[in-house]
This record gives structure tokens, sequence and C-alpha cells, in this order.
């Protein structure tokens, strides 16, 4: 078994533990300390490509409520570590990026401890094997997006776009939830591995429609997909350094990753193809169609993320060799150019005071 994995989650939870006490003592350094972590954590898993290249997978299996078939299962493939890598090394970029934005605000210390709680959850849910364990990882996320967004919790705006954030993709983990439980049910085991071998006894199951459309929601309100796409543009009252990280390069994958994860049970039938693409291409041109008003800078990356989430689901719905490869190459590429590009828009916001785009036009003079 492998020990890197769950040893990789521990560390970052206790990390996330003592980082308030890392900011209070070491309050110019803290940041960069505490990426320490999530870069040696990258390296490691970078050092795993050529194995699972050449087709070799990690797992670690460990007995937890046998009875009711939940096993605390980790399983690292090519897919998982495309997604760990981001979440690992997009991950220690803004802990060094957060400390100079943020330096001297008086809560520090709970910004670093929620983005490490936010990056051992992320990470759970890319590595899991085991559905219930990935369902449990997955309400994490929503959890800490929560207490990141309304990091400000000062303002109403904050607490606002906090709840409605909350509430959109932790109902519809519950639906994924349902779903899961469904699928675990028809198929007899948990294991999504196992499942994943099973597509013709789940599909020749009454009860895989309802599964699919359970598990579909949770992916479509995670990843905002319209008509849930309206909770990231509002998820821009968190400081940008959460913007850039969870809100372009890693949760708002989280739908796109389950969906590329369970796409050997649900791709190919008429209902992947119809509804997966349809909703897909109508976020697609509602992202497009909605980022053209925006004067805020922030809200246009918003918009624009919208859209490109929908072209990735879009093209797996698709379900090609050709369109999945686009997907995930098309996920690699935006993960890193929309994470610098909200990493520049809070350089300007910090520098200028104003995310206005039409008063920001000469500042290459300025």
């Amino acid at each position: 078994m492998d020990i890197v994995l769950p040893t990789a989650v521990l560390l970052l939870l206790i990390l996330s533990a003592l980082a308030p006490f890392i900011q209070q003592a070491q309050s110019q350094r803290a940041g960069w300390l505490m990426a320490i972590l999530p870069a040696g954590l990258f390296l490691t898993l970078l050092g795993r490509l050529p194995a699972i290249l050449a087709g070799q997978v990690f797992a670690y299996q460990l007995p937890w409520a046998e009875r009711l078939g939940v096993t605390f299962s980790l399983y690292l493939d090519g897919l998982g570590l495309l997604f760990s890598l981001l979440i690992l090394g997009i991950g220690a970029l803004v802990l060094i990026y957060g400390g100079g934005y943020l330096h001297g605000h008086h809560q520090l210390g709970r910004f670093y401890a929620f983005i490490l709680f936010f990056m051992a959850a992320m990470f759970g849910v890319v590595i899991s094997d085991n559905a219930l364990t990935l369902f449990v990882f997955w309400e994490l996320t929503s959890i800490s997006s929560f207490l990141l967004i309304g990091f400000d919790h000062e303002k109403e705006a904050s607490r606002y776009a906090a709840l409605q954030a909350l509430l959109v993709t932790g109902g519809g983990g519950l639906a994924m939830l349902a779903g899961l439980v469904l699928l675990g049910q028809i198929g007899g085991s948990y294991e999504i591995s196992q499942l994943n071998q099973l597509g013709d006894v789940l599909r020749n199951s009454p009860l895989f429609l309802p599964a699919f459309l359970l598990i579909l929601a949770g992916a479509l309100t995670k990843s905002a997909q319209y008509p849930f796409h309206f909770w990231l543009p509002g998820a821009m009252a968190a400081p940008t350094p959460v913007s850039a990280y969870l809100h372009s390069a890693t949760m708002v994958k989280a739908g796109v990753y389950l969906l590329a994860r369970l796409s050997p049970i649900f791709a190919g039938t008429a209902e992947w193809q119809m509804l997966v693409t349809g909703f897909g291409l109508a976020t697609f041109l509602a992202g497009a169609l909605l980022a053209i008003g925006q004067v805020d800078l922030k809200k246009l990356l918003a918009y624009t993320t919208v859209a490109s989430l929908g072209t990735m689901v879009m093209l797996l719905g698709w379900g090609s060799d050709l369109a999945v490869k686009a997907a995930m190459l098309y996920l690699l590429a935006h993960a890193l150019y929309k994470g610098a590009l909200f990493l520049v828009a809070g350089a300007v916001d910090h520098e200028t005071g104003s995310r206005d785009v039409s008063k920001l036009s000469g500042l290459r003079r300025s």
C-alpha cells in the first residue's frame, strides 16, 4: 500500500491547524514556510509521473465501516495526478502570494488555515477511490469554500456570497451522495475503480438514470454550470488569492473531475451526450454573453471562467477520445492562465484601489 497519499492529507490538515501559530511566530515568512509542504508534495508526486505514464497506479486502503461498504481507500492514476499537481503546485504559490496581498491583515493566520484546509479536502477528492469517502472530502471543500468566501465576514456582501455558494454546492453534494449510493447498491461496491468496470451491469439497471441525474446535479452545481452558475460571480467577494485558487484553478474544476472520473460508467449513453453536452453549451453561451457587459475586473474573469467550464463539460459530453483529451488539456491551461490573471487583477486592485476596468486605463504610464 502507498502510505504517501494518506500521509499527505494528514500533514496538510495538521499544518492547517498549526497555521495561525506559525503566522504569529513568523509573521514575515509564514507564507513561504507553509508553502514548503505543498511544494514538497508536488515534487514527490511529480516523481511518480513516469510510473503512472507506464500504467502503474498507487493505492491505499484502510478498513473503516466494512458492514456499510465504506473503506478509506485512496487511488492515484493519471487523472488524479493531473489534478493533484494543480492543487498542490498552485496552492503553494497562493500561500506565498496571499502573505503579501493580505500583509498586515489581523486574520492572516486564519486565511492560511482555511486555504490549507481546503487544499487537504480538494486533494482528498481527487485521490478518493471510495465513493462515500469522496463525498466526505467533497463536502469539506464546500465548507472550507464557505469560510474562505466569507473571510471578510464584517461585510454583508461576503456573508451573503458565502452562504449562497454553500447552499448551492452543498445541496448539489447531497444529490450526488444519493446518486453514489444508488450506484453502490446496483454494483455491490462503493469502490469507484470497481464501479468503472461494471458499466454494462449498471446501465441495465432501472436505477441507472436516477443515479446519473443525481450525480450530474452534484457536478453541475460544483462547476458553476447553467443554471447554477450565479454563485461563482457572487463569490468574487472573497479576497483575490481565494478567487485565484478556488474559483479558477481548483474547486470549480471538481465537477469536471467527477464527470471525467465516472465517464466509464456514464459516457456513451444518450442521456450523457444530450444532457452533459447541452448543459456545457448553455453554460458556455451564458458565461460569454454575461461577461460582455462586466466592468468589475474580477467578475469579468469569473464569467469567462464560467464559459471555460462550460467548454470543458461540453467536450466531456461529446465523449470522443480527442474531445476528452482536449478537455483535460484545456483544464490544465485554464488553471494556469486564469489563476495568473486573477493574481494580476489582485495586484492591480491592491495598488490602485479599484477593479473598475473603465477607470484603469493608463496603468503602464502610472
